[in-house]
Formats: structure tokens, C-alpha cells, sequence
């Protein structure tokens, strides 16, 4: 089905299952199709749902740079839900959808039962900040110049990807053909217009350590970039717990597809029943061992 954005844009959405919300909100490599795994095995008892970003066929393409950013993707998922009638679901998101995640619970936490923030932290760190604002740009240029078939092999083979490709050939290679399909402009624009000129989580601390929101953060051991960004979120957000895949890159869900239900599944399952609490205040950090 095809939803209306609030500034006049469609979005392709698929539904499937009966039960509490799940909102799965896909990577910039991926698209609604990369959920497949967890739409099949969610919905034996979740009303699950995925989309297509704008910017991803056959969601509608706008041709302007202006019409990407992080807050219009915050409002196209906020969009999805008010098209369905879904008042709160629990929200999954991996890396540009992680970032999504991250700020619909900062900008709508009532419509958040849960947040899972899987692979997300690319540009965060600021050491590196620089260096991936201009990353982005050049990988832009490249869905722009060569095409997003042309370019799609060299992307896919990026050094938190190929753990996938070692582990699962023919899982990989649907990836990166699916990534061959994508709209080379639309793949351009997003990765300037969200991926470029989104703000580090570390602008957001203030927020975050207000939000209340039970969070799940799922990281690789071997997706460098995101380890950091997934420590400072536990330590920073309330009522939140870390899971780090082990000999794991950053296409989490479809890399290891039954470590990632599990721990989902697990973590949905805590936060229906009000057991994903809020850190106790007895774990000090700072504390070693207790002397009295």
C-alpha cells in the first residue's frame, strides 16, 4: 500500500501479522525487503510492519537534496504509523534507521513502546566526524556518476560488510544485487541529505538521558564505527541494554538473522512486561568492588 508523507510524498508500505506493533525501519544499503527475515518471524505474533524510505522505489524519489533529512525521515515513520492507525509500536531500526529510531524516541516518545537502535553510529565519533561527512559526499558522487548498479559491488564490499559475505555468500550477493536495484538518484540524495548532515549522538546527550523510552542497542564486534556510539548510548540513555554479536559486522539482521530474532524477541518481550527497567541506581559505575 502507499501512504501520504506530510509534505505530499508516498511511501511504500507492507504489512503482515496480527498483534502489538512492530515498526521496522531499514539501513541506507538495504530497503523495506532487507527485513524479510524478521517480517516472517515477527508476525506469528506482532502486526509487523515495514517501509520503503523516500528516496527508495517504490516509495515515491524526490529530486531535491532539501526533501532528505533526519527529521523528514522521523516524520515519514511517524507518517507510516498515523496511516496505518498505530498509536505506539515498538520500533526497530538498523543503522540509518537506527538513527531514526533514536530520534522518533527523542521527538515522539508516546509512539514508542521500545526502541531498537541496531548498527547505528556511522559519523558519530567525533575524531572522525570530518572524514565521514566527506565519505558520504564522495559515495554520493558515485551513486550520481556510476550508477547505482555499477556502483553497488564496491559499496557492499565495505570493510563491515564482507563478515557477511565470508558467512553467508548467497545471502550477501541478494544484498548487493538488491542494492544494484536501488534509484541512483534517490541513493545520491539521501546520502547527502540524512547521512551527511545528521548530528552525532553526542549532540543529543542532553535528550537522551531524559528519554525513558526502553532501548535495545545491538552492535557488531567488528563494525568498528558503531562500538563507541553503542557504548556512549548505554551509558547515556536511561532504561537501556547493549547486545555485541560477536565476529559480527554491520548487516546484523541479515547476517546473523536468528542471534538478531532472538535478542529481539527477547528484549519485546521484557518490555511488554515492564521488566526493561531503568539502570538501578546501585550499579555505580565508578564502583569496583564495595569495601563497607
Amino acid at each position: 500500500m502507499l501512504i501520504a508523507t506530510p509534505d505530499g510524498f508516498r511511501l511504500h508500505v507492507e504489512e503482515a501479522g496480527s498483534g502489538t506493533p512492530i515498526l521496522f525501519i531499514h539501513e541506507f544499503g538495504g530497503n523495506h525487503a532487507s527485513w524479510e527475515p524478521q517480517m516472517r518471524f515477527f508476525s506469528r505474533r506482532h502486526r509487523c510492519v515495514t517501509y520503503a524510505a523516500r528516496g527508495y522505489a517504490p516509495s515515491s524519489v524526490p529530486g531535491d537534496a532539501a526533501q532528505y533529512s533526519q527529521a523528514l525521515a522521523v516524520s515519514d515513520a511517524v507518517a507510516v504509523l498515523d496511516g496505518l492507525g498505530i498509536g505506539r509500536a515498538h520500533v526497530v531500526g538498523l543503522s540509518m534507521g537506527g538513527f531514526t529510531a533514536v530520534h522518533l524516541g527523542l521527538g515522539h516518545p508516546g509512539r514508542a513502546l521500545s526502541l531498537t537502535v541496531a548498527g547505528a553510529g556511522y559519523g558519530c565519533e567525533k575524531e572522525h566526524e570530518a572524514y565521514f561527512r566527506g565519505v558520504s559526499l564522495e559515495v554520493a558522487d558515485r551513486f550520481e556518476t556510476l550508477g547505482a548498479p555499477a556502483f553497488a559491488p564496491t559499496y557492499a564490499a565495505g570493510a563491515s560488510r564482507v563478515q557477511f559475505q565470508a558467512k553467508d555468500p548467497r545471502g550477501w550477493q541478494e544484498f548487493a544485487d538488491r542494492l544494484a536495484t536501488h534509484s541512483s538518484t534517490g541513493a545520491a540524495l539521501t546520502m547527502r541529505g540524512v547521512q551527511a548532515r545528521r548530528p552525532s549522538f553526542w549532540d543529543l546527550e542532553d535528550g537522551l538521558r531524559r528519554m525513558a523510552v526502553p532501548t535495545l542497542v545491538i552492535v557488531g564486534d567488528e563494525d568498528d564505527h558503531c562500538l563507541q556510539p553503542g557504548l556512549f548510548l548505554k551509558r547515556t540513555i536511561p532504561a537501556c541494554g547493549l547486545a555485541v554479536f560477536p565476529k559480527a559486522g554491520h548487516t546484523l539482521n541479515l547476517e546473523e538473522p536468528a542471534l538478531f530474532n532472538a535478542t529481539l524477541a527477547e528484549f519485546i518481550a521484557q518490555a511488554e512486561a515492564g521488566a526493561w527497567r531503568p539502570r538501578d541506581p546501585r550499579a555505580a559505575p565508578g564502583e569496583v568492588m564495595r569495601t563497607s
